[in-house]
């Protein structure tokens, strides 16, 4: 399994050396390297050629496309929802976190208040899944779910996804949304590093599902393979396509 957009982003791009590398790649790691290739051949991309219409920069694509597919599956899934799918949208514009928007003028008149508290609660996550609440059609829709659009896995990336999802979880009035992460990454050491912990994040969606899993155990490392055993026997790491489902069934 894939998402329908996996071939529009995943393909080649050339390095300033010339080199074709895999744009999913971390081109300074071998292993990366062998694996990003291998999930190009498993989705049938031909080999190190670099098409025109394939982005060398996907990260801002990812998280339109996450946006579109979203936005027709959920209402074709489940059109008894009035459904409302944004890209980077503030979440004080939801009904659990409204509160934030007033504590931000309240910070802002505050001199004292903003350098105790900043504005780093004013989240805008990559896309957002909000519901309406027909039987109150004036209030502010329910964040149902924040989706983070990362298209590789660094140990930057990954603390910021971790403090934007804590965030929102000590700041919300109401149940929590969905707080999960879409990737790229083909790497289960550097997938591992966002999946596992404490609960900030329920779980990573990868838009190549299947072929990551045909790639390492084709050309993966052991402890590569011992990481995606534990990512997919846990819950953690699951196939794009879930997403839309486990939204439709909450």
């Amino acid at each position: 399994m894939s998402a329908p957009f996996a071939t529009q982003l995943l393909g080649w791009k050339k390095l300033d050396s010339g080199q074709a590398v895999p744009n999913s790649a971390d081109s300074s790691s071998t292993p990366s390297k062998a694996l990003a290739r291998k999930i190009l051949d498993c989705l049938g991309v031909a080999p190190e050629v670099v098409l025109p219409d394939t982005p060398g920069n996907p990260g801002p694509k990812l998280e339109t496309s996450v946006r579109d597919d979203l936005s027709g599956v959920l209402l074709k899934a489940d059109p008894s929802r009035t459904w409302h799918v944004d890209h980077q949208k503030v979440i004080s514009s939801f009904s659990q976190y409204t509160h934030l928007g007033k504590l931000k003028q309240a910070v802002l008149r505050n001199p004292i208040l903003s350098a105790d508290l900043g504005l780093d609660y004013l989240i805008k996550p990559d896309v957002t899944v909000g519901i309406s609440n027909d039987r109150s059609p004036d209030t502010d829709p329910f964040l149902h779910a924040a989706v983070s659009c990362k298209w590789t896995i660094r140990s930057d990336r990954v603390q910021n996804i971790r403090h934007e999802f804590l965030q929102m979880i000590r700041h919300r009035r109401g149940r929590l949304p969905h707080l999960v992460t879409v990737t790229a990454e083909p790497m289960p050491s550097r997938l591992a590093a966002i999946a596992r912990g404490t609960g900030e994040v329920d779980a990573v969606y990868h838009i190549a599902f299947d072929a990551l899993q045909e790639a390492v155990a084709a050309v993966g490392s052991r402890q590569q393979k011992n990481d995606l055993a534990e990512l997919v026997g846990q819950g953690r790491l699951r196939p794009y396509e879930e997403l839309a489902t486990t939204l439709v069934s909450w």
